[in-house]
């Protein structure tokens, strides 16, 4: 990246978390914030050309070992038709008002006032029904991270919660749509529990991947 894009970016990402001052600059173009061990956060993902910006809400779950900050219930800007919507690096300044209050009342979960993590694992599960009402790919990551942030949020009853339904969709799942490493239902499923009991183990690596991924700087919301 030449100075002078470096300098662009800088200038939008300070724009955007104007326009969301509950989340911090993370990187140029990420914002996050913290949700006890979930970040919610706003990307602004560059087009292929390099010369605009698509905006995207998402989440990660700090309670599974990951290299990066992933964009998962990844929802970009979309227009009026449905069709995603970049903004141009040019019409920045025009558009990107715009472009954040747009943003904010399509995404599945609240921009402005931070959602509860129980707000977050519920996205997950209603993104996991959708999925495999539509035909999609079972959205096995995402049920088991509904699990272990209600876990690690020391919310039983909503882990609880999360395991019934898991074991439901699990028994329903094609087995040509698992992922090659699937072991079979009842084999996952005591995985997951286990992995849900073990509270300090949940603990210790949501605090690893702070420290692995700098977000010592990235508020914690209350």
């Amino acid at each position: 990246m030449n100075k002078t894009n470096a300098a662009t970016a800088r200038g939008v990402t300070a724009d955007w978390v104007k326009a969301f001052d509950g989340f911090d600059v993370w990187r140029p173009l990420r914002l996050l914030r913290r949700v006890g061990p979930v970040l919610q956060g706003i990307t602004l993902d560059r087009s292929t050309a390099g010369d605009a910006y698509y905006p995207t809400a998402h989440i990660h779950a700090l309670t599974r070992p990951f290299p990066v900050v992933s964009l998962m219930l990844g929802q970009r800007l979309v227009s009026r038709s449905g069709v995603q919507e970049g903004i141009e690096f040019s019409r920045h300044a025009e558009e990107h008002l715009d472009a954040s209050r747009r943003l904010a009342e399509q995404a599945r979960l609240s921009l402005d006032d931070p959602p509860s993590v129980r707000d977050i694992s519920a996205a997950m599960h209603d993104f996991a029904l959708a999925q495999l009402e539509l035909g999609y790919p079972p959205a096995v990551n995402e049920m088991e991270d509904s699990i272990l942030i209600a876990a690690a949020d020391g919310d039983e009853l909503l882990a609880d919660q999360g395991l019934q339904l898991a074991r439901e969709l699990a028994g329903k799942w094609p087995s040509s749509r698992l992922p090659p490493s699937w072991t079979g239902r009842e084999e996952w499923i005591g995985s997951l529990a286990d992995r849900a009991a073990d509270l300090e183990g949940l603990r210790a690596t949501v605090e690893s991947q702070v420290a692995l991924h700098n977000l010592t700087k990235v508020r914690e919301s209350q």
